[in-house]
């Protein structure tokens, strides 16, 4: 999936209910898991912490002044 320019995936974990996800920005990968049943749940989750990692990013390129 993409979101952002970001590529990420989400998938099934052999526990009910938790999902593991995966994306990279730059040269960092960033991992984890999240639990809820509901399949869109999990994405939108992802996708938010994309974009709290790009804010992240972004805040450090720009400089103090």
């Amino acid at each position: 999936m993409n979101h952002r320019g970001i590529e990420f995936t989400v998938a099934k974990t052999a526990i009910p209910g938790i999902w593991q996800w995966q994306f990279r920005i730059g040269e960092q990968v960033k991992t984890g898991e999240t639990e809820t049943k509901i399949d869109l749940l999990a994405i939108r989750r992802v996708q938010l912490r994309i974009d709290r990692e790009l804010k992240r990013s972004a805040g450090r390129r720009e400089p103090a002044g």
